[in-house]
């Protein structure tokens, strides 16, 4: 089960991601993402602090959704990672392409970059 709760700061979004994500519930995921982001979000951060587990189809919406916004200017993080969802993001390399700090006040001070 995955539970996405989307907190909105003037024109910066942070979905807060509870569970895990896996094929079995995707879908549900990718859908709650693409339904939190408006036009007028010029940033997004995925939070991952309450994320136990991510699979591959989660791994793909989280590119997925980076390469959306980044196509209309828009900033991506993510942050939080416990050390077994930071150790996946290392071994995919998605870290080496996609903004990761260890908190949302430091996600959110680099977007003042």
């Amino acid at each position: 089960m995955i539970d996405v709760k989307a907190e909105r700061q003037d024109s910066t979004l942070t979905a807060c991601l509870t569970g895990r994500i896996d094929a079995s519930n995707a879908l549900e995921f990718e859908n709650a993402i693409t339904s939190s982001i408006t036009e007028g979000d010029n940033a997004v951060i995925l939070d991952f602090e309450n994320l136990t587990y991510i699979s591959s189809s989660g791994l793909r919406i989280v590119l997925t959704t980076a390469k959306t916004l980044w196509k209309r200017d828009a900033k991506f993080a993510l942050c939080s990672l416990s050390d077994q969802i930071r150790e996946i993001f290392k071994i995919s390399g998605f870290d080496k392409i996609i903004n990761v700090h260890t908190s949302r006040a430091e996600a959110l001070a680099s977007f003042d970059d």
